[in-house]
């Protein structure tokens, strides 16, 4: 790696706007309860705030399903509220990151509308049209959220395929005119101030040109051809395309979500010297508690902590020198990582939650901090599937108990429970008023019950919080340069119980020990009196003795080390 970018020693926040902050009582977060708040996040010490789209929708997904890209959605607010954020923004020191969802936009876009009009409407191949096959479906792909990836149009007699909801038509990038068309509404954002793009499943924009069966999914078994379909033929030419046409003009911020990639393939999105991406979005580690009842992340089990090592393992070694990594525990799709990776139990859920940030901040990467994660907020367990509104976990539920009948009510609401996007999607819990201090109003979603105690208010007070951990982990990044440029080497990668690993640079290295179990460990490292405890979840330091969920890390001078 030669001259270190200013992104890869940034740290990102990922706001979710609608459950943020409202600050016009209606329970929908906005783009002024954003401006509100932005002190708050100089004060936390990010420098990039990632926003999940705010453009008109009609809300299918929750504004990933978007209906005009240059337009807010009224209830976020206006475009000028935006340059407002944008200037209060760029005057504290904060960049700002939109959501670049171009995969396919939603079935109200005039796009589409015209697009299904007639089959020689010039827009017709925005999109991808077929003709049915032997009376059904163009091929056996099945959607994300459920069920075929075609959607039949009495009007024109053909299917459009959505990888997603019915309301998401995927977008046919084989178009140039449609790439135009998504390339200038990129420069039109960045002529208002935007600062970057994070990019929604940008990997699948390149369909397979003969549109092959899928040999691994069928109906009966829930599955989704999202993996199947990811980087296909023309992937990486779009994509150094747009880089020539838009992203290398400008000093920005790109990371790209892209599910089923291997390291290999994220050397060519984001290696050093591709022309494409700064960095990638990666899923392994995040379905690493996946069902091995065929039921993808509908599981309660809990991980294997041998499993979570192997894979941040081999990302962090693989792509050293030659690409950049991105680092994530949770986002609006992942439940919340102190309930997933951690122990949200009264006695833990601080401790856990401290341990699980360090292990994450001292690899190698950019790291993004979902809202809420900096208090430690949990996952929420409401009582009934009428409480959902994520259309995700409403599919599934339908799919799995009522169609299929293949789990029990019951069953199927402990994996809600556990792996619902709505974990991520609570209301943002300022204080112990009303409603969190969210809304005056009726919340769009139900705020968590435990905002009484997990709260930004009693966070800020005190000094062995969440919060100011974080905090002095973000500094942490700014002030030793072995946390971007040192390698990495794993210790004792099949420790069921601990994750210790080195980062090690000419001069210095770093020892990360973290304690995933509630129970005392004891382990042995070469430690000398040169040793500095720059970090730990606890007052004191027991040398080899390992608390429950203890954390801590060392900075060596010219010392190595090794596990005895």
């Amino acid at each position: 790696m030669e001259k270190v970018q200013w992104w890869q020693k940034a740290v990102v926040y990922q706001i979710y706007p609608r459950s943020f902050q409202d600050s016009n009582g209606d329970g929908v977060g906005d783009i002024r309860g954003i401006i509100e708040r932005l002190p708050y996040l100089k004060d936390l010490g990010v420098q990039v705030i990632w926003l999940s789209p705010i453009y008109q929708s009609p809300n299918d997904d929750n504004g990933y399903d978007i209906s005009d890209y240059r337009k807010v959605l009224p209830e976020f607010g206006t475009m000028a509220d935006v340059q407002e954020m944008l200037e209060v923004a760029h005057h504290l020191g904060l960049k700002i990151m939109m959501d670049l969802v171009v995969n396919h936009t939603s079935d109200e876009h005039q796009w589409f509308k015209e697009s299904r009009k007639n089959k020689d409407n010039p827009y017709r191949n925005y999109y991808i049209w077929r003709d049915p096959v032997d009376g059904h479906e163009p091929n056996n792909w099945l959607s994300d959220f459920g069920g075929s990836a075609w959607e039949f149009d009495n009007n024109t007699q053909q299917y459009y395929l959505h990888l997603f909801s019915k309301k998401q038509p995927d977008l046919n990038w084989d178009n140039l005119d449609l790439r135009q068309n998504i390339y200038d509404t990129m420069k039109w954002w960045l002529d208002q101030g935007v600062d970057g793009f994070r990019m929604d499943v940008i990997n699948l924009i390149s369909k397979p040109s003969d549109l092959p069966n899928d040999p691994n999914v069928t109906l009966e078994n829930h599955g989704s051809s999202m993996d199947f379909v990811a980087n296909g033929p023309n992937i990486h030419d779009y994509l150094q395309e747009m880089n020539q046409e838009v992203l290398s003009k400008h000093d920005i911020i790109t990371v790209g979500e892209t599910p089923g990639v291997s390291t290999k393939d994220a050397m060519k999105y984001a290696g050093f010297d591709s022309h494409e991406l700064q960095m990638i979005f990666q899923f392994e580690h995040t379905e690493v508690d996946n069902s091995h009842e065929g039921l993808g992340k509908w599981s309660d089990e809990r991980f294997k902590l041998v499993d979570l090592k192997r894979i941040l393992s081999r990302w962090q070694n693989e792509l050293y020198g030659k690409a950049w990594n991105s680092l994530y525990w949770n986002n609006h799709d992942r439940p919340r990582v102190v309930s997933r990776f951690g122990n949200d139990s009264d006695e833990y859920r601080v401790l856990s939650a401290k341990m699980l940030a360090a292990t994450l901040h001292f690899m190698q990467g950019t790291p993004y901090i979902y809202q809420g994660e900096e208090i430690g907020m949990t996952n929420i367990d409401l009582p009934s599937i009428k409480d959902y509104r994520d259309i995700d976990t409403l599919n599934a539920y339908d799919d799995l108990v009522v169609q299929q009948r293949r789990v029990t009510a019951d069953k199927m609401m402990s994996y809600v429970h556990h792996s619902s996007r709505d974990n991520a999607r609570t209301p943002m819990q300022w204080d112990n008023t009303k409603n969190a201090g969210f809304t005056e109003s009726h919340p769009w979603l139900s705020v968590n019950p435990n905002y009484q105690t997990i709260n930004v208010a009693d966070s800020l007070t005190d000094q062995q919080s969440v919060f100011h951990f974080y905090q002095k982990l973000i500094a942490l990044r700014q002030e030793l340069s072995i946390i971007t440029t040192g390698k990495y080497e794993v210790l004792d990668l099949e420790d069921e119980s601990v994750y210790a690993y080195k980062r090690i640079d000419k001069d210095t290295q770093l020892l990360v020990i973290s304690n995933f179990t509630d129970q005392k460990q004891t382990r042995h490292y070469d430690r000398t009196q040169s040793a500095q405890l720059v970090i730990s979840n606890y007052s004191d330091d027991q040398g080899d003795t390992l608390r429950p969920y203890e954390s801590k890390v060392y900075l060596f001078s010219f010392f190595s080390f090794s596990k005895m």
